[in-house]
């Protein structure tokens, strides 16, 4: 498909999985801020998990498919999905044409930022193996920056089975509750022996505010300072995704996509990077606390999101394989072809009865 920008929305940029392997020499990873619903809404549309799509943020583009066919899915915070101005599901794979026009109403409910997925992937340049763009440092996706009016997107080839794949719905107990109120998981350390046990207790029992600062890069929040033993700051360390850093004034922020590769701030602990694409659909204002696990168990955590995951691309493949009737097929239910075996041509006739 080829689809024009026709308003860029608030902040839409093309994201996969990320450009992993080189934060050594470095260079961020960027990707999607929550990968789950990136890689189901892959599913939904025929295509690897890992296939480019654009992230919204808050307020979405319009878009008009000027050529070609595909599907269309849209995962995550609900941002009031249209297509040719009628309201549309989310998780679901919905058949576009040339002429159709995508749009969003605006958020409805809670949430921030949606998954828009097209069958074949949002073909751009590879950065790095990644298609994901990392604004600060001007790569990836839209030659390093946010889609905007004019700009022409182009999916890549269709994925086999794609017309199998229209209408396929990801099943209720297999769409994550991103929005709960539950606290988020937190792996201790790598510094934790720099705080006060009353500065740990304090991270572990306070309420902290998502502030106005939260980006792809960071969430900084607000609440009850945590208190250091002595000084905030360490040799510059590696930053893994999730990451809790505590500068001197006590306040954490917790490390997202766009993270830099190492900072010099002690770091409390690590968020399970299940809880991290759940806050990734906080919104500045909202409350959350923290509590405490075991490597052990996120791990468990990891595993349990990866079997869900596994268990969408069953559920694709069954609705793939079932039978319809007659009349939904297209073309021919018959044909001829050959096979060559030990420099024999053979005919093969097929013919498709019910």
């Amino acid at each position: 498909m080829k689809i024009r920008v026709l308003s860029s929305g608030l902040l839409s940029t093309i994201q996969d999985k990320g450009r992993w392997g080189f934060q050594a020499i470095g260079m961020p990873v960027a990707g999607a801020m929550d990968l789950y619903s990136l890689k189901i809404g892959n599913i939904l549309s025929g295509n690897p998990e890992n296939a480019a799509a654009l992230e919204i943020t808050f307020k979405g583009p319009t878009l008009e498919v000027i050529h070609g066919e595909g599907l269309l899915s849209c995962t995550g915070a609900d941002l009031g999905l249209r297509i040719n101005d009628r309201p549309c599901p989310l998780w679901r794979s919905i058949t576009l044409t040339a002429g159709d026009q995508v749009s969003f109403s605006g958020l409805d409910g809670k949430g921030c930022r949606g998954y828009l997925c097209f069958s074949g992937g949002i073909d751009v340049p590879q950065v790095m193996n990644s298609r994901s763009t990392y604004l600060r440092g001007g790569i990836g996706g839209m030659n390093g920056r946010a889609i905007s009016s004019g700009d022409l997107l182009e999916t890549g080839p269709l994925p086999y089975l794609w017309k199998r794949t229209a209408g396929l719905e990801c099943p209720h107990h297999l769409i994550p509750d991103l929005f709960n109120d539950l606290p988020f998981r937190v792996i201790p350390g790598p510094q934790e022996d720099k705080f006060t046990d009353q500065g740990k207790n304090t991270f572990y029992s306070s309420v902290y505010t998502v502030t106005d600062l939260a980006d792809r890069m960071g969430f900084r929040l607000k609440g009850t300072p945590v208190e250091h033993i002595s000084s905030a700051d360490i040799i510059s360390d590696a930053i893994p995704l999730g990451a809790v850093q505590i500068p001197g004034h006590g306040q954490p922020i917790v490390m997202m996509a766009d993270r830099q590769t190492t900072g010099g701030y002690a770091k409390i602990g690590v968020m399970s990077s299940v809880d991290v694409y759940r806050l990734a659909q906080k919104l500045p204002g909202e409350k959350i606390r923290f509590t405490r696990i075991t490597l052990e168990e996120a791990l468990y955590i990891r595993s349990l999101m990866e079997q869900t995951i596994l268990e969408m691309k069953r559920v694709r493949a069954k609705y793939r394989s079932r039978i319809l009737p007659k009349d939904h097929f297209s073309g021919d239910l018959s044909g001829t072809f050959s096979v060559v075996l030990d420099g024999v041509v053979h005919r093969i006739d097929w013919e498709e009865k019910f």
